[in-house]
């Protein structure tokens, strides 16, 4: 049957509400007949615009209503259904292989050049690059360029060596992919609707459907899609719905769009203006060999629908650049932006805040519908948790990744534990992760997870399940009383890890394995409540799809790739909710959002480079490559993106919204909002009221800092017995002693932490000690032992490759400063010994590091620091008088078996000075020189100030207050909890 003369071509302009006057001018059309509608077939870009205009025939029907068939076209990745697909087709086109087949295969053979040429990469990797290759690969079958006009490229001498490798790995692996196809008997998924909708094309031409065929909100520009729309629009029934085609538009400004004709005599052809949101609609109406002159304006209405004033001030708004000089021309009917209010926030978090305030304003009226369309996810989330305050649940269209939804995270923290030897943090991570053990017998593992994480904090053990049982089976003594809960809990967490630690131990191996052993394991820890709801089901079908074509991926793959290697597919799955959010609000993507619409549409996120977003880059063909294949630009999608804008501005209300700054820095305003606001002027419309109710609502009204902290306990809770090292802490930050000795608050070391000074210090103590209690000082056998625990697996990497060679220097010294001493009558008397006394009401308690017996009888109190010792000048203010307390309990018989005069006091550093490790230092002098304490007169001086401190804090009733003494005070485990940021500073002006 012949086409008609005349195409049936509409445009519904982006002021009305398309899916709405789309359902009515169909109903209208074609509902007078009982079986009118049901007869017809409606084509529409995505199963979300299937889901829209579903919604919309409702709506419109205000009844029951038998639907015309609607069938998808425009994404590769959804079905095309029998329409386009018979099952009695004489001639069958072949299947299409499965995409993450078809990724494996790709990743192979990249995998496999790369390694020809000299540059391998890992199989992460290489899964990463060919996703990219197979978008390209795509793009070439969508726009129809045959793969072997790559060969006939003429590369210019400025194309950069990496993009002239890039090309030639690119062509190789498409010379090979023909052959794999050919070997599955199965051709690409783009390959495959394209042909199926030349076909259909073509069957239509010759056997046009019964009932009528509307084509609507197809924007595809594809030629496989615009031979199709061309058919559409000639049947007898048929005819092509696009969305805002701009029919208005100033011939002059639409030539300058393009594609433009290359120039008869240069052959220089003019690039096009692909950031505008016409371009892509008139690159199909050129596929189509139609006029825009053409298009008639849908007769019908949605209901939901703008003013027409409105959208031509969007697109004058929107015009090319060197088109908005006409802005200062316009009538004020063009530039005013009726209904459209802007928001400007100061945070991505306010805005979050604004938009959940506004969209719950909207549930006030009753039967208002609102909806927030962004492309930024992480707003997205935020607003749904600020609305969720409110017990309203509303649905984001768009879904999340899978890699940030609880079954992906413990996919990928296993996978992460296991490659990293359960280090702690990773196997931490793992272990309390929400869903292992998910149901009643999770508070028992919790509390086992958590007793395993205080015994872990610190420096790393050694790696592998083996390192953790060493550490449990070799505590120290401060920590033995922790270890029990630990050492009891862990077999049974052990046990669940081990398969999974066999596995990974081996270097590359096939992928289906490392896949299986994760499966498994992940099954032992979790149960089936990793594989329920949207989340788990998707995951499970993940893992399955990629344990059965993991053959047809890179042979072999290191373990430490699959963590990365999922992440990278995970990323890519987008898990939407089941529909039960609230009826009347939604969130949208850009997707998503097209054909939908609300009373109330709210445009978040209008900031450069999320709304338009950034161009994502093409690694594979370089720009210029990507022009002479006729490819489209990287900045295409931000003229769609555009064109998604102008259809939303044409609700009835519209909200648009931005932050000032990001997460990390200053944001700049979307391109598209600061038209609109150069447009609009003095009209541009500010959300005033909603930007400071935002404010207000976490505005506290009166700020009042906290006083400087000063808690005065009764006296029967004050301590009565206190260590030399906590002396200082008493004296000059009385709360930080306060919490650590009343409120028993203590801090704890990081996981998996760097070795602080005082772990390096603990450390050079235990050799010290050992090597003066089974070696006596001998000088021939320190440097033995500290060379033994360098090389340790439990010392931590950091250590043993920095601090080695100054530790083994001052180790020299050490030694070589006791043998001096010992050939000159000095003795080590003892290491490392506990003592007390009973001094001004308090037991006063103290653990030295040596005492040495000196020639004349008397006791010489020696501390080893790794770092410096304390001044002249924080004895003479009353403070670092360890040593003085050290001595004063030696005088009064404080330690077992040691008695004399305290005259010699010494820190022994092993610091730098004067090029070398080691020094010796002291608090007293014999002649009082640089006003330094008389060696006789130091016991007496701690005892007095100590005697001081106990009748003012421990035996008095005076405040620990907090920070008495802030130049001595310099540790800080305390001063969140005395919140000293909020008065620090403020009492003393």
């Amino acid at each position: 049957m012949a086409e008609a003369v005349k195409p049936a071509l509409f445009t519904i302009p982006a002021h009305r509400a398309f899916a709405d006057a789309l359902a009515a001018g169909l109903i209208r059309r074609f509902g007078g007949e009982s079986l009118g509608l049901a007869r017809g077939l409606v084509l529409l870009p995505n199963n979300r615009a299937k889901r829209a205009m579903t919604d919309a025939f409702v709506r419109a029907s205000q009844g029951g209503l038998l639907l015309p068939r609607l069938v998808a076209i425009g994404d590769l990745d959804e079905a095309t259904g029998a329409a386009l697909d018979p099952a009695d087709d004489g001639d069958p086109v072949p299947p299409a292989v499965a995409p993450l087949q078809r990724r494996m295969i790709l990743a192979r053979l990249v995998a496999e050049e790369r390694s020809r040429g000299g540059q391998p990469v890992d199989a992460a990797e290489a899964v990463r690059l060919a996703g990219d290759l197979a978008r390209t690969l795509d793009q070439l079958l969508v726009e129809e360029v045959a793969p072997t006009k790559l060969r006939d490229l003429e590369l210019s001498e400025e194309l950069s060596d990496h993009w002239r490798r890039a090309l030639a790995l690119f062509g190789i692996v498409l010379d090979r992919w023909p052959g794999e196809l050919k070997r599955l008997g199965k051709i690409d998924l783009a390959d495959r609707r394209g042909r199926l909708l030349h076909r259909l094309a073509e069957r239509w031409k010759n056997i046009p459907p019964p009932g009528f065929v509307c084509a609507a909100g197809i924007t595809d520009s594809a030629p496989a899609v615009a031979a199709l729309l061309r058919r559409v629009s000639g049947l007898p029934h048929g005819m092509v719905v696009l969305a805002d085609l701009a029919t208005g538009m100033d011939e002059q400004e639409w030539q300058a769009l393009g594609p433009h004709e290359p120039d008869p005599v240069t052959g220089f052809r003019r690039r096009s203006i692909e950031t505008h949101p016409q371009f892509h609609l008139k690159l199909l109406l050129h596929r189509m060999g139609v006029n825009r002159g053409e298009f008639s304006l849908w007769r019908d209405g949605g209901g939901h629908d703008a003013t027409a004033a409105r959208g031509r001030a969007i697109a004058n708004a929107l015009a090319p650049a060197e088109f908005t000089g006409k802005w200062t021309s316009l009538d004020a009917e063009d530039r005013r932006l009726s209904g459209i209010a802007a928001a400007e926030l100061a945070t991505p978090a306010e805005e979050a805040q604004a938009i959940a305030l506004a969209l719950r304003k909207a549930l006030e009226i009753p039967g208002r519908t609102a909806a927030l369309v962004t492309p930024d996810r992480a707003l997205a989330r935020r607003v749904a948790a600020h609305v969720a305050r409110w017990g309203i649940a509303i649905d984001d269209s768009a879904g999340r990744p899978l890699s940030i939804l609880p079954s992906g995270t413990l996919l990928t923290a296993l996978a992460e534990a296991a490659t990293q030897r359960f280090a702690p943090l990773a196997l931490l991570t793992l272990l309390k992760h929400p869903l292992v053990r998910f149901g009643e017998a999770r508070g028992a593992w919790l509390d086992g997870a958590r007793a395993l994480d205080r015994v872990l904090r610190g420096p790393r053990p050694a790696p592998g399940l083996a390192g953790i049982d060493d550490h449990l089976a070799t505590p120290s003594e401060r920590e033995r009383r922790l270890f029990g809960e630990a050492l009891a809990w862990w077999p049974d967490a052990r046990a669940l890890l081990a398969p999974i630690e066999t596995v990974f131990e081996d270097d590359a191996q096939p992928l289906a394995a490392l896949v299986a052993a994760l499966r498994e394991t992940a099954q032992a820890l979790c149960g089936d409540a990793l594989w329920s709801g949207p989340a788990g089901r998707a995951a499970a079908e993940l893992l399955a799809d990629l344990e059965a074509e993991a053959s047809a991926g890179p042979a072999s793959v290191e373990p430490a790739s699959l963590a990365p290697l999922l992440k990278t597919l995970m990323d890519e799955v987008a898990v939407r909710p089941p529909q039960g959010g609230h009826p009347r609000l939604a969130i949208y993507g850009l997707i998503e959002a097209r054909l939908q619409t609300a009373d109330l549409m709210i445009l978040g996120g209008l900031n450069e480079g999320v709304w338009p977003g950034q161009p994502a880059p093409d690694p594979w063909l370089a720009p210029r490559i990507r022009a002479e294949l006729g490819l489209p630009g990287l900045e295409r999608r931000i003229g769609v993106s555009a064109h998604d804008l102008a259809g939303a501005l044409g609700a009835p209300q519209a909200l648009i919204t931005r932050a000032r700054r990001d997460a990390s820095q200053p944001a700049i305003a979307s391109r598209f909002w600061l038209r609109l606001q150069a447009l609009a002027g003095e009209r541009f419309e500010r959300a005033r009221t909603l930007e400071r109710w935002t404010r207000a609502l976490d505005d506290p009204g009166m700020h009042e800092p906290a006083d400087q902290p000063a808690p005065s306990p009764p006296a029967i809770l004050r301590p009565k017995r206190i260590a030399v090292t906590d002396v200082d802490r008493l004296k000059a930050d009385p709360y930080a002693f306060y919490a650590k000795r009343i409120l028993r608050l203590m801090a704890l070391d990081p996981v998996d932490a760097d070795p602080s000074a005082a772990w390096r210090g603990t450390a050079v103590h235990e050799i010290l000690e050992v090597w003066a209690r089974e070696d006596q000082c001998a000088p021939d056998t320190l440097r033995v032992r500290a060379l033994a625990m360098l090389a340790d697996e439990r010392t931590h990497p950091m250590m043993r490759a920095l601090w080695q060679p100054r530790l083994m220097e001052a180790i020299d010294w050490i030694a070589a400063e006791i043998a001096r001493g010992s050939s000159l009558g000095r003795q080590v008397l003892a290491v490392e010994r506990e003592g007390r006394i009973d001094i001004a009401g308090v037991t006063l308690t103290g653990k030295f590091d040596r005492i040495d017996r000196m020639p004349d009888g008397t006791l010489a109190v020696i501390d080893y620091k790794t770092g410096k010792a304390p001044s002249p000048a924080s004895v003479r203010a009353g403070f670092s008088l360890q040593l003085g307390l050290l001595g004063l309990i030696a005088e009064r018989g404080g330690f077992e078996g040691i008695n004399g005069d305290a005259r010699g006091f010494e820190y022994w550093s092993l610091g730098k000075r004067n090029d070398s490790f080691g020094y010796i230092t002291s608090p007293v002098d014999p002649a009082g020189k640089a006003e330094k304490v008389r060696p006789e007169d130091f016991p007496a001086l701690a005892a007095h100030h100590f005697t001081e401190a106990v009748a003012a804090w421990l035996t008095g009733g005076e405040a620990f207050t907090a920070k008495l003494h802030p130049e001595y005070a310099p540790y800080a485990d305390y001063d969140q909890l005395m919140r000293r940021d909020e008065w620090y500073g403020r009492e003393r002006g």
